[in-house]
């Protein structure tokens, strides 16, 4: 009798649930996906619709604490080393042509080895020397001839004049080049402008409901009084939205794409320093050829094997015969095959690290392509060689990912919560390359995302220290881009924001910023030999 009552009773508690949980959807659909943020496959993300007052700006998501702390040390520094540079006439800027560069303690030859000054002296289109510094050079010295080239270290004095100094790796002759690349006034407009909006790219949301699609705006923050689709990263906090199409579900979103449009935070005459004429200037003139000889000079210690960790010096190495040489440390042959043998290698990141995954594909012919039943280039990327136990993968970065190209959105993830699902052990590899894609945005969206991405890879390697990771610096690009969205300005700020995050952590670092000056590819994908070189720094970490 007791157990008849207690299963009625239990029948009765069943009933009240199921008409209260009805009565709530029915009364308000929207509440009771909100209230317990029900999982979709879309890239494991919680989906939020929000419904917004007209004229209220969309509020980007809350970092924790600690994070945002973080992000605003890191830009105060940045800060600190790009001050304001108003400007009332293009007379006053850096002018490259009346600037003056001085080989300091000038010789017939000079010996392989040794360091060579320069001093620049900054002056402005009249001709009056500059009483600040802060303009963006780029030194480099080179040998066509011998397919040779290195990176010059530069010293801003602040007070108009700079020091460049060149290490002289090889024999013969030498051309010098310090190119003016933006004015002090360019870099102030740039930086200033680069805090001021989302909106320089625009994204496309492609949203399939049975047989029929449709497509809305999407981006890292809308100003919007309509109905949104908000795809938050519930741990990090990272978010991304699209406009809400009409009676069609968040999780329909399948494809993005996007394109710039006609928005600039630069006057009139801000602009007029970045066009093409005004970018990348020598200033170096006609006496930039040495000749460098041996010397009978005693021949140079030997230095120890590249590995993990260890500290790069400025610059960070020189290119001869198209072949990488690292300043601090030596490469070793390595067979390629040999070395991936047994292991896993998870490239993580744009389109400069897909291009590892092409060479390794062509590199090692048992390589096999696996269909993942995608479509596009930007797919998910998988070759492996089952005889040797060889596993590659290529995973796209989160948002923002700037393409024309539609891209599936399915299996896109923040590269932190690929991380967070690595076991990690020994033969575990991770390389991981950000940047490009973030220089149209503000700069602490890319320092926030770096330091995501540390806070995972350190506990990675707190569960499993001997898991490798590698991180691959920006290549310099093109300097016929749009300077206000993809100067290589920014990718500079971010390259040394990514030096500081990464600091204290026990991963490699393979420099491509200074490798690609040393090549001078000034291309954003840079030809075989050089992807080829960074890859061999890389086995030599790994194996």
């Amino acid at each position: 009798m007791k157990t008849m009552t207690s299963r009625k009773s239990l029948w009765v508690l069943l009933f009240i649930v199921i008409f209260w949980v009805s009565f709530t959807v029915f009364r308000n659909p929207s509440k009771i996906w909100v209230q317990f943020k029900l999982p979709v496959p879309l890239s494991h993300w919680n989906l939020l619709t929000t419904s917004l007052y007209p004229t209220v700006p969309l509020n980007l998501p809350v970092s924790p604490k600690g994070t945002e702390l973080r992000v605003r040390e890191v830009l105060e520094k940045l800060d600190q080393q790009i001050p304001p540079r108003p400007f009332t006439h293009l007379n006053t800027t850096t002018s490259a042509t009346h600037s003056t560069a001085t080989i300091l303690n000038p010789r017939d030859t000079h010996c392989m080895g040794d360091k060579l000054d320069v001093l620049l002296e900054a002056r402005d289109h009249l001709g009056r020397r500059k009483e600040y510094g802060g303009d963006f050079l780029r030194a480099r010295m080179s040998s066509p001839a011998l397919k040779a080239g290195a990176s010059g270290k530069v010293t801003d004095f602040n007070n108009g004049t700079y020091l460049v100094s060149f290490t002289l790796f090889w024999e013969g002759t030498v051309a010098l080049s310090v190119l003016l690349i933006h004015p002090s006034e360019g870099v102030s407009a740039l930086w200033r402008a680069r805090k001021q909006g989302y909106d320089r790219v625009i994204f496309t949301g492609r949203f399939v409901n049975g047989s029929s699609q449709v497509h809305t705006e999407c981006a890292l923050a809308l100003n919007s009084s309509v109905e949104l689709c908000q795809y938050l990263d519930a741990q990090d906090q990272e978010a991304f939205y699209c406009v809400k199409p009409p009676n069609v579900p968040c999780a329909a979103l399948t494809h993005m794409h996007s394109k710039n449009i006609e928005v600039s935070y630069l006057s009139q005459q801000e602009r007029s320093l970045f066009e093409r004429s005004n970018i990348g200037v020598e200033i170096m003139g006609k006496s930039n050829v040495i000749s460098v000889s041996k010397c009978n000079k005693e021949a140079v210690p030997t230095k120890e094997r590249c590995k993990l960790g260890k500290a790069s010096a400025v610059p960070s190495g020189h290119v001869w015969k198209n072949t990488w040489t690292p300043a601090s440390c030596s490469l070793a042959p390595i067979k390629m095959k040999d070395c991936l043998r047994g292991k896993f290698i998870h490239l993580m990141g744009d389109s400069t690290i897909r291009q590892w995954m092409e060479y390794f594909k062509s590199s090692i012919n048992t390589l096999r392509s696996v269909d993942l039943h995608e479509t596009g280039k930007l797919q998910h990327q998988l070759a492996v060689d089952l005889d040797e136990n060889i596993n590659i993968q290529w995973t796209k970065h989160g948002y923002p990912f700037i393409t024309l190209l539609a891209y599936s959105v399915k299996e896109m993830e923040y590269i932190a919560r690929i991380i967070d699902r690595t076991g990690g052990e020994k033969n575990t590899v991770i390389v991981i390359s950000l940047g490009q894609h973030f220089r149209p945005f503000p700069i602490d969206l890319f320092i926030r995302r770096a330091l995501n991405v540390h806070k995972a890879l350190q506990r990675l390697l707190l569960r499993s220290p001997d898991t490798m990771v590698v991180l691959k610096t920006e290549n310099i690009r093109e300097m016929s881009s749009d300077m206000e969205r993809f100067s290589d300005f920014h990718g500079y700020t971010q390259y040394l924001a990514l030096k500081d995050i990464f600091q204290d952590l026990n991963v490699g670092v393979i420099d491509a910023w200074d490798m690609t000056i040393a090549y001078g590819t000034n291309d954003v994908h840079p030809p075989q030999h050089v992807v080829g070189s960074q890859i061999n720094i890389f086995l030599n970490y790994i194996c």
